[in-house]
């Protein structure tokens, strides 16, 4: 039996995100960077050779029984016709509805696996249409660099070399609430006519640029958003929150101790990455 183990799925956090109007078919249009850090999932996969999809959870968390894990190995069997299956151990520790993109990373990082595994051979396109079936940010995590994210989350532009962003460490705060990203898209009150930027804006500011027009109905929805914002801001740190939420980040130029925030909150330091751990594993 073979078996591929500790195959990554990295977070991402959006280093703003702006809502610039709305498609008649109630799609928002987005401008956003979308920037991987190395917090992430492992995902340990076996062949099998009776076609089934089989799920172990190794970490504590209790996992839904039809995940985006799950979804995109049957995706990838159905758009193929691969006879083959897999049991795949998921050892969990990015934390859901935190707009850090953790499904979306696992889904990805399963396709690339059982692509790899299957003896499938599929180029990176064939992988990114089975992925935009199963999330808008499955496309990202598979084409692996840091990117500008436009339209409705389907155009994604690597940074180019000089676009690039410099090694930073981050504090990233997650508070024991979550967010439901359908909420927020429907309040009333979201700001939908943010300016278009452009990718050289963005890159003249880097982390300092634009704003995330989603916090503020967030923070009314989920009031801890807020409290982590503050918390940050008590330490000297301009925090924002990344996706739909609710977790929070700042760029920090040396560790904080953080021994003020509630003991069910998640505190964790990550840094940035240039490519995902899977960059290359499918053809272009």
């Amino acid at each position: 039996m073979r078996t591929l183990y500790d195959v990554p799925a990295p977070a991402k956090l959006n280093l703003f995100l702006h809502i610039t109007g709305r498609r008649p078919d109630g799609y928002h249009l987005i401008e956003s960077v979308f920037m991987l850090i190395d917090w992430q999932d492992r995902l340990h996969f076996d062949l099998r050779g009776d076609g089934q999809i089989t799920r172990q959870d190794l970490s504590g968390m209790r996992l839904p029984d039809n995940d985006l894990i799950v979804r995109a190995a049957r995706a990838l069997q159905t758009a193929t016709g691969c006879s083959a299956g897999a049991h795949i151990g998921v050892d969990k520790s990015i934390p859901a509805q935190a707009g850090m993109g953790g499904g979306s990373s696992d889904a990805a990082t399963t396709l690339l696996a059982l692509n790899r595994l299957w003896d499938l051979n599929l180029p990176r396109p064939a992988l990114e249409a089975i992925g935009l079936t199963l999330g808008a940010d499955v496309p990202f995590f598979l084409r692996g660099q840091n990117a500008w994210v436009a339209g409705i989350g389907d155009i994604i532009t690597p940074l180019e070399k000089t676009q690039q962003l410099l090694p930073q460490r981050f504090v990233v705060v997650k508070p024991d609430t979550g967010l439901e990203t359908k909420l927020i898209f429907s309040s009333p009150s979201l700001k939908r006519d943010s300016e278009h930027a452009t990718i050289s804006d963005f890159a003249a500011k880097h982390f300092d640029f634009g704003h995330n027009d989603l916090q503020p109905v967030a923070q009314t929805l989920c009031p801890d958003v807020k409290k982590a914002v503050d918390l940050l801001a008590a330490h000297g740190l301009q925090g924002r929150m990344t996706g739909s939420g609710s977790a929070v980040f700042a760029p920090m130029k040396q560790a904080v101790e953080m021994t003020d925030a509630p003991s069910e909150w998640i505190v964790k330091a990550c840094e940035n990455l240039n490519v995902h751990p899977l960059h290359g594993w499918a053809k272009d």
